[in-house]
């Protein structure tokens, strides 16, 4: 199977990381967050993926070829003219082999393996209290009928969260280019719903299946929710001499811990250096110095440097705080 990855966004809400990060680069429980993403596409056997890049995407290209063994292709989407362009972009892609598309900023925890072998394209949805901020699908039976996106009278509550199997790409390719050669826009965008809408008005059927385990990325609270999440799944690391780990937590074996209480729900990554501090409930970027300070619900940056007192803080990569005791 192949795997379409999206990820041109410019993250304006996750600012100030991605000042200087591409959104799918800033770290969550100690790896970026399109790490996860890979991670979770090795384990299902993927075989090849398309990387659709944008903002920064010469670092998601660096990071990819220098982390993983997966044949990868990169397109940049140059205009962001929404998702259904992006897949247009990487439209060579979509030939004969089944694809799955994932979103690449979103932490999903769902067993793909079933894809494998489904008759059908198929959704991965859940149920929303709020289905205006998302496309939904309406279904008679096991199949999808009607597709919205982002319906401003609610019309059904079961959200598409961003993972898409589709069986016959070159269909999808079809309804692509029949939305940009018309000009067909939602909301000022091309709208990979309203490709998918064109797919089933010609036949092509669709399930559904559910993801209860979707974890969003896009803003500092939900980075942290979805940073409480998958340190849950892990196992206690080694407490470093004279400190104490409350977990879960993750601490780098690169990273230098000393005199300090770490946890619960903290992440300290590669090469950051934490003394004599108590952190909970925060991510530690790579390579940043963490001094003399209680740190709660807070994101230090890539090469950050904070000491002083009790605080909560996003602070963006390379910068300097000192808050007086």
């Amino acid at each position: 199977m192949h795997a379409l990855i999206p990820v041109a966004g410019i993250g304006t809400r996750l600012r100030p990381f991605t000042h200087t990060l591409p959104k799918v680069l800033v770290n969550v429980a100690g790896k970026p967050i399109l790490g996860h993403i890979m991670d979770a596409l090795m384990a299902q056997n993927v075989e090849s993926a398309t990387i659709i890049t944008g903002y920064k995407g010469d670092l998601v290209e660096d990071y990819v070829r220098s982390t993983y063994d997966l044949p990868c292709t990169f397109i940049e989407q140059e205009e962001m003219l929404g998702l259904g362009h992006a897949i247009w972009v990487a439209r060579e892609s979509l030939a004969d082999e089944p694809v799955l598309i994932i979103l690449g900023d979103t932490v999903f925890d769902v067993d793909l393996s079933v894809l494998h072998t489904s008759a059908f394209s198929s959704l991965g949805v859940k149920h929303v209290d709020d289905p205006r901020r998302f496309g939904v699908v309406i279904q008679d039976g096991p199949f999808v009928t009607r597709l919205v996106e982002k319906p401003e009278t609610p019309v059904s509550t079961m959200a598409i969260v961003g993972l898409y199997y589709i069986k016959h790409p070159r269909l999808l390719r079809e309804c692509l280019q029949e939305l940009i050669d018309k000009d067909m826009r939602t909301k000022d965008e091309f709208q990979l719903t309203d490709a998918l809408q064109l797919m089933v008005d010609r036949g092509e059927k669709f399930t559904t299946f559910a993801v209860d385990g979707w974890h969003d990325c896009g803003k500092p609270e939900t980075l942290l929710e979805t940073n409480r999440f998958l340190l849950n799944q892990r196992s206690a690391p080694a407490t470093p001499p004279g400190c104490v780990v409350i977990p879960p937590v993750h601490i780098d074996p690169t990273a230098v811990v000393e005199h300090s209480v770490i946890g619960p729900y903290a992440s300290v990554s590669r090469g950051s250096v934490v003394r004599n501090s108590i952190v909970r409930d925060s991510i530690i970027c790579d390579n940043a110095t963490v001094n003399d300070i209680t740190l709660e619900q807070s994101i230090v940056g890539e090469n950050a440097d904070v000491s002083g007192r009790f605080a909560s803080i996003n602070i963006g990569d390379a910068s300097v705080i000192r808050l007086s005791q």
